[in-house]
């Protein structure tokens, strides 16, 4: 695997994508990521990614997209995307405890009426649901929101190869909108930040877990697994 940071020339970008991207939009940021690895055969997505905005020295948002790629592949070379790309093999071992980020799509698959296909709901808009609407702003509301995405979580690691030795931080939630071409019906998804502790329990299956990444929605910049020792670098 290859792990890379890619920033990118605002100069090269259209008016349009650059809007786009400086609001997170994850589909003009899939279109982008893709020219690296634009002699991929077939519609194989070599790659998993997460968009984050540059910090400057003070801590402060310096308003400049980076994203982190995983790939399978090393990325090719394309003007206006400028990429740091090193070989991903980290050495993992049972009883390892790493620190963790995932910025995943929490959804479940809910029963429906007998005959009907289930269909798929997010678990933080479902557990805001009892709620009444002057409450959804309430904390206990939040709480209710918050314990759902990290149960979802929680619930996922016996077969991801790690465990939770304490309670992940969960926040940054977001509901996303992509537009199609064509006036088309939009794509809507959600995200949710994680971020913790986690220890390793099974290696072969993390390291397939680091390949494949975590839930859904990871054409959209979800999904990918980013862990480091907690006193350096994986």
């Amino acid at each position: 695997m290859y792990l890379s940071s890619v920033r990118v020339d605002l100069n090269a970008l259209t008016r349009e994508q650059l809007f786009d991207v400086l609001e997170g939009g994850a589909y003009t940021a899939h279109q982008l990521l893709w020219q690296l690895f634009a002699d991929t055969p077939g519609e194989e997505r070599p790659f998993l990614f997460r968009q984050e905005m540059e910090e400057s020295a003070n801590g402060q948002s310096a308003g400049l997209p980076r994203f982190y790629v995983l790939s399978s592949r090393p990325p090719g070379s394309v003007e206006g995307l400028d990429v740091q790309c090193k070989p991903f093999a980290p050495q993992l071992e049972k009883g390892d405890r790493l620190a963790f980020r995932l910025r995943a799509n929490p959804t479940i698959d809910k029963a429906t009426e007998k005959g009907r296909r289930s269909h798929r709901a997010d678990v933080l808009m479902d557990a805001r649901k009892p709620f009444s609407p002057g409450e959804r702003t309430s904390q206990a509301c939040v709480e209710a929101m918050d314990s759902a995405a990290r149960q979802w979580l929680s619930r996922r690691v016996d077969t991801l190869g790690f465990t939770l030795p304490v309670t992940p931080e969960v926040g940054a939630y977001r509901q996303h909108v992509l537009s199609k071409k064509g006036g088309a019906n939009p794509i809507r998804y959600s995200s949710v930040d994680y971020e913790g502790l986690l220890d390793v329990n099974d290696p072969a299956r993390l390291s397939e877990t680091l390949a494949h990444g975590i839930g859904r929605a990871k054409a959209f910049g979800c999904g990918l697994l980013l862990l480091r020792r907690v006193t350096g670098e994986v």
